[in-house]
């Protein structure tokens, strides 16, 4: 597969994340829309219930491959301070987000956190790691996530379900679960046979979050293991999908690459 193929393929993944995003977002608030269409009240999964893994997978894809060329370029403290820089600008302008939101009681906003604050922390807490090898940093994302888990099930559940996707608590739940991406990823970016090798590891992810559903309920809102685990197969199964057509067709979705390639000016445009 050609690195151009995969850049096009990432792209189109974002992209259609974001359309999906865009539509959830306007759909959640149509009463005759069906239930799975839209976010689980707590414990179940839907469509919209995997729109916030597909960005989190999609930053993944690129997080490690970009840290190591940037790495080799500029060093390792010009990177850092990139990084650090993109993650407290994806925090901040998530801030005057929901403060507009608050402001304005959109959709009855009364917390000051949404899904770019998400981001950004997740981004910050797996950036210690991301220049590390692929094993080490899968064994740092399944500890994260089981000790997220513990924490969860030990007095975090009522925080967690208290804030829009679990507030600072559940930011490590998406850490965990970027750090896990940034696994595959290196899979699909590896070799010539990249493309079955993630569609490997995303199906003995998603096998192995079903496994853990019968013990620890699969839930989008407490950031549960199970969902994490599924979440994270859903997204590389899917992305996958835009590989292979990126490969077998050598065709561009524009729209949905024009999105993916401006993703955060369209999710800021979107409120309007």
């Amino acid at each position: 597969m050609s690195s151009s193929s995969r850049i096009v393929a990432v792209d189109q993944f974002r992209g259609f994340a974001v359309l999906l995003m865009v539509l959830a977002n306007y759909l959640g608030g149509i009463r005759v829309v069906p239930a799975w269409l839209k976010h689980a009240p707590d414990v179940g999964l839907t469509v919209a219930d995997l729109i916030a893994p597909f960005f989190i997978f999609a930053i993944g894809l690129t997080y490690g491959l970009s840290a190591r060329r940037r790495m080799q370029t500029a060093g390792k403290a010009k990177t850092v301070q990139h990084f650090l820089v993109r993650f407290f600008a994806l925090i901040g302008i998530g801030s005057l987000i929901s403060a507009g939101e608050i402001l304005f009681e959109i959709d009855h906003a009364t917390v000051n956190w949404g899904v770019l604050q998400t981001l950004g922390v997740a981004g910050l807490v797996s950036l210690p790691v991301i220049g590390w090898s692929w094993r080490r940093r899968l064994g740092v994302g399944v500890v994260l996530l089981a000790g997220y888990q513990i924490l969860l099930d030990h007095g975090w559940r009522a925080k967690v379900l208290a804030l829009p996707h679990g507030g600072l608590y559940g930011a490590l739940g998406w850490a965990a679960l970027l750090i896990l991406a940034t696994v595959l990823a290196d899979g699909f970016h590896g070799e010539e046979s990249g493309r079955a090798r993630l569609l490997g590891l995303a199906g003995l992810a998603l096998v192995a979050g079903l496994l853990l559903a019968a013990w620890i309920p699969v839930s989008k809102n407490r950031i549960s293991a199970s969902y994490v685990l599924v979440s994270l197969g859903a997204s590389g199964v899917l992305f996958s999908g835009f590989a292979w057509w990126a490969q077998r067709w050598q065709q561009r979705l524009e729209l949905l690459a024009a999105w993916g390639e401006n993703p955060l000016l369209l999710y800021v445009l979107h409120f309007f």
